[in-house]
C-alpha cells in the first residue's frame, strides 16, 4: 500500500501525518485516521476531544476497534451506520459512555427523522412487575418511557435497557405526563390532587390542588403541557364543578390562572362534563380540551379550543350524533382527527378553516350510520409527524395524506384533501387484545393492550 500523501513513516510502520489536522489513533491494535474537527465534535469533556488537543504522538486505546468504528462514524455523520444493527445496544452504550459521547448516541437513536411509519415492526416487549396492566404511558423527547400500572410507576431509560419502579400514594393512576427523564406528573380520578413525583427517589416533590367552592378536594381528569405551562383538568370530589388550571413550568409550577370553570346547576350536561383530554396545539397557540358523557340518549361530548391569554373559547365542536372515542391534533397536517364512538370511522377537520359548517370529513365509509352499537368504543388516535395512527381493537391503521395539488385552488379556497389507509405491522404483529395506550418517542412507537402486563416497542426495520 503506498504511503499517504503528505505523511512519513515511523520506525514501526505507522504513518505520521505532517498535516496537523489529521489525527491518527491506535484502537486495540487497529489504526484509525480522522480529522481534529471530527474528534472535537465529541464535546469538550470527551476523551476523543482531549486526544484531538494533545501532542502529535499516536495514542493507544485498549478498546474494541469494531465498536470504535461505529463511534467514529457517528461523529462523522451524526447518525449510526447500518452495521450498528449487528451490535448489542448495551455494548454501544458502554462504549459511548467510555468515550464520553452518550448524549450523541441518544440524539442519534432518538432522531424523529429516522422514524419510518411504513416499516414499523414489534421489536421488543417490556415486562411490568406485578399483576396490574399499564393504565397510562408517557414518553420524553429522547425515548425514555414512564409507565403507570396499578399504584406503581416504572421508568425505562432511553436505551430501554435499564428500568426502575417506584410505589406511589395512588390506588391506581389514571393520568401520567413525563416532565423529564426523572420527573412525572401523576393523577387519578379517585384521589385528590396532582402529584409531581421524583422518579429517581420515589418521593412527591409537590402536590397541586384546585380550591373549588365546596372545598371538597379535586381529582385529576387529564394533564397536558406546553413549553410554558402545565395544564390540569380538575373535577371536585362532589362532581358539581370542574375547571382547567394553568401552572408556570418556569416558576416552580406557580398557579397562573384557570379557564373553563363550570359550576353545575340542574340538568346542564355541558357544564357537567370535565375535560378528560388536554393537548396543546402549537400551530394555533391554543389548548384543546375535550370531554364526553354517556347517558340515556347516547354519548354526548364537546371539543373546545381555548385561547389561554383571553381565557375564551375560540372554536367549539358539540358532538351529538357520532361522538368521539378519541381525538388528536396534528400540527404538521393542520388537522384534528377523531374516531366516532358509534361508527368506529375516522374523521378529520381542517384547522385552517375553523368555524366552518360541516367541519368533520369522514375518511372511511361515510355511508355508515351510527347504529348505537358503539363500534368505536375504546379506540385510540395517535399522531407522529405527518402520520395518523388509529387503534381499532387489536389492530393499528396508518392514515397518511396524499398530495394532489397546491394548497389553494384558483378561487382561493382550500382544495379537497385525500388520506389513504395502510395496515400496520407484520402478520405476526397484527391482532391481539384491545390496544389501550399509544405513544411515541423519537423514532419509536409504544403500545399497551388490555389485560397485558407489558409495553410493546415498535421500531423501524431499518433503525437500530
Amino acid at each position: 500500500m503506498p504511503p499517504l500523501a503528505g505523511s512519513k513513516f515511523r520506525p514501526n510502520g505507522v504513518p505520521q501525518e505532517s498535516n496537523s489536522n489529521i489525527i491518527t489513533i491506535d484502537v486495540g491494535g487497529q489504526i484509525f485516521q480522522t480529522t481534529k474537527q471530527t474528534l472535537v465534535s465529541a464535546g469538550s469533556k470527551s476523551l476523543l476531544s482531549r486526544i484531538a488537543n494533545s501532542d502529535n504522538t499516536i495514542p493507544f486505546i485498549d478498546r474494541d476497534p469494531e465498536l470504535f468504528s461505529i463511534i467514529l462514524s457517528l461523529l462523522r455523520t451524526g447518525n449510526l451506520p447500518s452495521k450498528a444493527r449487528s451490535f448489542d445496544i448495551q455494548d454501544l452504550i458502554f462504549e459511548a459512555q467510555f468515550y464520553g459521547i452518550e448524549n450523541l448516541l441518544v440524539n442519534s437513536k432518538s432522531n424523529p427523522s429516522q422514524f419510518d411509519a411504513f416499516n414499523l415492526e414489534k421489536s421488543l416487549v417490556l415486562p411490568m412487575s406485578g399483576r396490574d396492566s399499564p393504565s397510562a404511558i408517557s414518553t420524553t423527547e429522547y425515548e425514555s418511557l414512564h409507565v403507570a400500572h396499578g399504584s406503581k410507576i416504572t421508568s425505562f431509560d432511553w436505551s430501554l435497557q435499564r428500568k426502575s419502579t417506584i410505589l406511589t400514594h395512588f390506588t391506581a393512576i389514571d393520568s401520567l405526563l413525563a416532565l423529564s427523564d426523572k420527573v412525572a406528573a401523576a393523577g387519578a380520578t379517585d384521589f385528590s390532587g396532582l402529584q409531581i413525583i421524583d422518579l429517581d427517589n420515589g418521593f412527591v416533590k409537590q402536590t397541586l390542588n384546585w380550591e373549588n367552592v365546596t372545598r371538597s378536594g379535586s381529582t385529576v381528569q387529564a394533564i397536558g403541557v406546553s413549553p410554558e405551562y402545565l395544564f390540569t383538568s380538575f373535577e371536585s370530589v362532589r362532581r358539581n364543578s370542574n375547571c382547567i388550571m394553568l401552572y408556570d413550568l418556569n416558576d416552580s409550577l406557580r398557579p397562573v390562572t384557570k379557564i373553563g370553570h363550570y359550576e353545575i346547576f340542574g340538568a346542564d350536561l355541558d357544564s357537567a362534563i370535565p375535560a378528560t383530554k388536554l393537548q396543546w396545539v402549537s400551530s394555533q397557540n391554543l389548548l384543546m380540551a375535550l370531554g364526553s358523557h354517556s347517558g340515556p340518549s347516547g354519548v354526548l361530548g364537546n371539543i373546545r379550543f381555548w385561547d389561554i391569554r383571553s381565557r375564551n373559547v375560540v372554536w367549539e365542536l358539540k358532538e351529538r350524533v357520532d361522538c368521539f372515542a378519541d381525538v388528536a391534533v396534528s400540527n404538521s397536517l393542520s388537522s384534528i382527527f377523531k374516531i366516532g364512538v358509534n361508527t368506529g370511522e375516522v374523521f378529520f377537520a381542517d384547522l385552517r378553516s375553523m368555524g366552518a359548517d360541516n367541519s368533520w370529513v369522514c375518511l372511511g365509509d361515510d355511508r355508515k350510520v351510527a347504529n348505537g352499537r358503539k363500534e368505536g368504543f375504546g379506540c385510540k388516535v395517535g399522531i407522529h409527524g405527518n402520520h395518523v395512527f388509529c387503534c381499532k381493537g387489536g389492530n393499528i391503521e396508518l392514515w397518511s395524506e396524499v398530495q394532489i395539488g397546491s394548497t389553494q385552488n384558483k378561487e382561493g379556497h382550500l382544495p379537497e384533501r385525500v388520506f389513504r389507509k395502510n395496515m400496520m405491522g407484520r402478520a405476526k404483529d397484527i391482532g391481539g387484545s384491545r390496544i389501550t395506550n399509544l405513544d411515541f418517542g423519537g423514532n419509536t412507537m409504544f403500545v399497551t393492550r388490555k389485560d397485558q402486563h407489558c409495553v410493546e416497542v415498535w421500531g423501524s426495520s431499518r433503525g437500530l
